[in-house]
């Protein structure tokens, strides 16, 4: 049976069925096709339920520190059994939600995998989507004016660490563990495997992190990438940079062991299992790229910057796009390719806005220029930094480490970039991305009276530090 669309999404996760969204509040008769659950990776192998489980892990190791609060907790216990269903009882909840805004927009979902077809007796172009069912029923044909593919990413391995679910993991597979180990090898020290880092550490995990670049986070600003290195250090997570992995030197075998070539010297390091944490890959394959002339450049389908393919009915957002691999990035990409060939002219997404987090213990969070790149840019840097340990509220928490930084330009006062680590930096850092979006200044930002107690403040004490006016610096 053929059935009519305006719009078919492939791919159900943030990207995708934002998007459908948006394509419903338009008016466009809107169809997702989705192999696995509505949410896709964030929802179900990503975001949430590594987020559910780096709180558990936070909960874990406050209550181990109750006497500093003066609340004495004789026998603390981890249940991993407990966490992982309260994680996925919020997956859960969130499913529901996403499900019921799909009943709400008259959102059609087809269970299955959708691959695109070309030039036939259904259409002159190719775009028509033929659907392979899950459930084992004869194929869907659909007929869009519009496609947009959002088929999202998948954990990358390296060769020679094939992923066995037990010796060696990815994420993947991680966030289904059952029983935590004593110890683990994570290779890769960026965003994810800090995140696992931190999370296993505070649940009592012992942790070597294997990174080949000289520094962890090695994308963030380097006086943050050095904080996060002497506080994992302070955790008794082991950091070690500037280390090749070795994946023919890996033996499995009542745990794993592998050697790292460093400085010129072989190391080995063991544990009782590994965690490979080295990036994602797009999903391109077995979605009929071929039957297009749609681009694939490293890896990744390429768009304009209103995320149309070769194809010009044919658009592409999210992980299956490379750049930022975020799911808000993914979320509003859909809502400016909808908008797009809808007719509606939105404004091109300028990534230099979109802010970064990472949800480690202490966080980070990040808008705009480093400030070596901005220096690379040519711009006269000024600096303006300002320590959580001087803030009343950081020091209520009983998480003080960390620090505020602003990048602005020295001729012209704008502010260039905004980076933090410390307690609850991923929810400070929406008003330093609502400053770049406004072009303000630091004093500005200096000049927005920040209330007290709060950790908000330090952003204020920070924009005051860029010309050596901090209060309580």
């Amino acid at each position: 049976m053929a059935t009519e669309y305006d719009l078919v999404i492939l791919g159900g996760g943030t990207g995708g069925y934002v998007a459908a969204i948006r394509a419903a509040q338009l008016g466009l008769k809107t169809a997702i096709v989705e192999k696995g659950k509505l949410g896709g990776t964030c929802l179900h192998q990503g975001c949430i339920p590594s987020k559910a489980l780096l709180r558990s892990a936070e909960v874990y190791a406050t209550a181990k520190r109750g006497e500093e609060f003066g609340v004495i907790l004789s026998d603390v216990k981890l249940d991993f059994l407990k966490v992982q269903e309260r994680k996925q009882k919020i997956i859960d909840q969130l499913v529901r939600g996403i499900e019921h805004l799909m009943k709400k927009g008259k959102i059609d979902i087809y269970e299955g995998i959708g691959r695109i077809l070309g030039p036939s007796i259904f259409s002159p172009t190719p775009g028509t989507i033929s659907v392979e069912m899950n459930n084992g029923a004869e194929n869907e044909m659909l007929i869009p004016k519009n496609v947009i593919i959002a088929t999202g990413s998948r954990p990358r391995s390296l060769p020679g660490l094939e992923i066995d679910g037990k010796y060696v993991m990815t994420s993947d597979e991680a966030l289904a563990m059952e029983n935590l180990p004593s110890s683990i090898i994570i290779v890769g020290g960026g965003v994810i495997g800090i995140e696992w880092a931190s999370m296993l550490s505070d649940f009592g995990v012992d942790v070597t992190v294997i990174e080949y670049a000289d520094r962890i986070i090695p994308t963030e600003d380097h006086e943050i990438s050095k904080e996060m290195q002497r506080i994992m250090k302070k955790k008794k997570i082991k950091i070690v940079t500037g280390a090749k992995v070795l994946p023919e030197t890996l033996v499995k075998e009542n745990g794993v062991t592998i050697a790292a070539e460093i400085k010129g010297e072989q190391k080995t390091f063991s544990a009782d299992t590994m965690l490979v944490s080295v990036g994602r890959q797009a999903n391109i394959e077995d979605i009929g790229l071929q039957n297009t002339s749609i681009e694939v450049e490293k890896g990744a389908i390429r768009t304009n910057q209103f995320y149309q393919t070769k194809e010009s009915h044919i658009y592409a957002i999210g992980d299956v796009i490379g750049g930022l691999q975020l799911a808000h990035v993914a979320s509003h990409e859909g809502i400016v390719a909808v908008e797009h060939l809808t007719g509606e002219k939105p404004s091109p997404i300028d990534y230099l806005l979109i802010s970064k987090c990472i949800y480690s213990n202490p966080e980070v969070a990040s808008v705009g220029y480093t400030e070596d790149e901005a220096k690379a840019k040519g711009y006269n840097v000024k600096i303006g930094k300002f320590m959580f340990k001087a803030i009343g509220k950081a020091l209520v928490f009983g998480e003080s480490d960390g620090f505020v930084k602003l990048v602005a330009d020295r001729d012209t006062d704008d502010l260039l970039g905004v980076h933090m680590i410390g307690p609850h930096v991923t929810d400070m850092i929406s008003e330093a991305g609502l400053a770049r979006v406004l072009d303000a200044t630091p004093w500005e930002i200096a000049h927005t009276i920040h209330p007290h107690p709060t950790l908000s403040e330090a952003i204020g004490e920070a924009a005051l530090a860029v010309d050596g006016k901090a209060i309580h610096g």
